[in-house]
């Protein structure tokens, strides 16, 4: 049932995205009175799950859901209709408009991913507002929770995290991503101000681990969440939710200096004070020589340290108004990253190219419960990114199109309908090697 909410949130993300893509082509041909042939949802090789012919237009949707497209008339697109293409211009079609109007056509489904994005983002601002966890409630730093990753990069337990690149670092939860795409970080580490340099291969480094889980988080108190049996923490009389707070004179703040602090008492008698229930408790206890009590500690959640009050959060409403230029803020800095990350997956040095992912990667950004406000943040996500990767100038996507386009409108020349054709074709094959190779690392990465 997970994986059906899952998949279900992909596929209805991913049809309204591909509906108001092509409703932009769509829109744009109408205005300049091109004729459009066909419009879908998914593609229709060989046959259609539904179609209807509305006036000029057939609307449908295919059994094969790789995007869609829209079939404009004298256009050279994935459709390959070289027959009609043979036959003389009619002031109808596309080859028949000026250049500035061909632009426009296929710049649309762009424009209207950019558009989409930016008012979905103002949406979920304006209803469910801004929650973030400032840096500066950190007061002790943050914990390097996975040391095998945070050695990589150069991170310590209790390090205050000041810039990544010479960016100040605001949020908690925007700090993963810019350490993913970060090259020199600013800590303050025991009082001092230290530099640090991110290896170039960092992202390959961290995809070499199989499923490489959260590598840095707030640091948190020792509360119990679980209890091993034959162990000497059961014998003692701990209990769940019992809070650690010192072992003999030493003070135990966080579940990361207990674990540092437990080792010099191996194989030797203590007393364990424990928080319980908002009394004070002392526990003696034996530490064995592998000094494990047998105690597991309670994950909090960001929710969780928040309602315990451990630390205060920023929350920021918005209204009608001022929820679309924080909108376009939100898309701009989305695009921006995305573009940081596509840079990466450019340079064989970083590795990065091994973490790429297809529909299976994708559909995890979804739950596996049904969250409107992640569904709707995850959605505006996926329409700056298809706006950005239609851009690239790569014959079959919008973006070689408007390649050629502007090639025409420079030099005065078109492009032989032939170039065209074949440009088509191989970027076509191209795009189908893409798609089955990133699909592919998703099978392998699944059958570890």
């Amino acid at each position: 049932m997970e994986l059906a909410i899952q998949v279900g949130q992909f596929l209805l993300s991913l049809s309204i995205l591909i509906v108001l893509h092509e409703f932009g082509h769509f829109l744009a041909a109408k205005a300049f009175h091109t004729k459009v042939e066909k419009f879908y949802l998914f593609f229709n090789p060989w046959f259609s799950l539904y179609k209807k012919k509305i006036g000029e237009t057939e609307w449908g949707i295919g059994w094969l859901p790789l995007g869609g497209y829209v079939k404009i008339a004298g256009m050279i697109d994935e459709s390959m209709d070289t027959e009609q293409m043979k036959q003389p211009p009619q002031p109808w079609e596309f080859r028949s408009k000026p250049a500035w109007q061909r632009l426009i056509i296929m710049l649309g489904g762009i424009i209207v991913n950019v558009i989409v994005g930016i008012l979905i983002y103002s949406m979920t601002l304006m209803v469910w507002g801004e929650r973030h966890l400032p840096m500066s409630e950190l007061k002790d730093g943050i914990w390097a929770v996975d040391t095998s990753v945070t050695n990589i990069i150069g991170i310590r337990t209790g390090d205050k995290i000041l810039t990544i690149d010479g960016d100040s670092v605001k949020y908690f939860d925007e700090l993963l991503e810019q350490l993913i795409i970060g090259r020199e970080i600013e800590v303050e580490r025991n009082g001092k101000i230290e530099d640090i340099k991110v290896p170039a291969n960092f992202v390959e480094q961290l995809l070499e681990k199989k499923k490489p889980g959260v590598f840095i988080y707030p640091r948190i108190p020792f509360v119990v969440g679980a209890i091993a049996d034959n162990y000497v923490a059961k014998d003692a009389g701990l209990k769940l939710k019992d809070q650690i707070v010192g072992i003999n004179n030493d003070t135990i703040r966080y579940f990361d200096e207990f674990k540092t602090k437990i080792n010099k008492y191996a194989d030797k008698d203590v007393v364990l004070k424990v928080k319980r229930e908002n009394q004070l408790v002392e526990i003696p206890i034996h530490v064995p020589d592998s000094a494990i009590l047998g105690v597991q500690q309670y994950l909090f959640s960001l929710n969780d340290l928040e309602r315990a009050g451990i630390y205060k959060f920023e929350y920021k409403k918005y209204g009608f108004f001022e929820s679309f230029p924080a909108g376009v803020k939100k898309a701009w800095k989305t695009l921006v990253n995305y573009y940081k990350q596509f840079k990466m997956i450019l340079s064989p040095s970083t590795g990065a190219y091994k973490g790429l992912g297809g529909f299976a990667s994708i559909s995890k950004l979804f739950g596996t419960q049904w969250d409107w406000q992640n569904f709707w943040d995850k959605t505006a996500f996926i329409s700056i990114v298809l706006a950005f990767m239609n851009l690239l100038p790569i014959p079959a996507l919008d973006g070689g199109h408007v390649m050629f386009v502007l090639y025409e409108m420079i030099t005065g020349r078109k492009p032989n309908e032939k170039v065209l054709e074949y440009a088509q074709l191989i970027g076509f094959i191209f795009l189908l090697l893409v798609l089955f190779y990133v699909n592919g690392m998703d099978v392998v990465r699944g059958c570890r």
